[in-house]
């Protein structure tokens, strides 16, 4: 089953923590969280699970976010829970609205999150990010060209 939560993320200065500390928004992975289109690919994610049967599914950003963050961290699966459990960060980039100090999933998970998302939708990903910065470059390119 899938239900997509309809609450907003924070953004990372309202991140709620334990110690009332405050994310930067120049951290690398509150940068990251930023370029990925999540909401973009979370309709395609959801058409991959029954709308009736079955356990409430992880959302898209939880199950891409913990997957890249095993990527970029090298880890196990195992360690990368622990990682994310471990670290504010990382629960801020795969969705999460405050700091838990519980694990937010199961490392079993991640098997059944790379089954999902393959190499087709990372691919499709990474394309759309980048599209979006070119946009975004050549909008800087004509601004600046219409100052001159």
């Amino acid at each position: 089953m899938y239900r997509k939560e309809e609450q907003p993320l924070p953004p990372p200065e309202k991140f709620e923590l334990p110690f009332e500390g405050k994310l930067s928004p120049n951290n690398r992975w509150v940068i990251m969280a930023e370029l990925i289109p999540w909401d973009d690919f979370e309709e395609e994610y959801a058409k991959l699970f029954s709308a009736e049967k079955g356990a409430p599914a992880k959302l898209f950003r939880m199950a891409l976010g913990t997957l890249i963050i095993k990527e970029k961290l090298g880890t196990s699966d195992r360690e990368t829970i622990e990682k994310i459990r471990e670290n504010p960060y990382l629960q801020y980039f795969i969705g999460l609205n405050c700091y838990q100090q519980e694990p937010p999933l199961e490392s079993s998970m991640l098997v059944h999150f790379r089954k999902r998302i393959d190499g087709e939708l990372i691919n499709k990903i990474n394309k759309k990010i980048v599209k979006r910065e070119i946009d975004k470059s050549d909008k800087e390119v004509k601004k600046k060209d219409c100052l001159q």
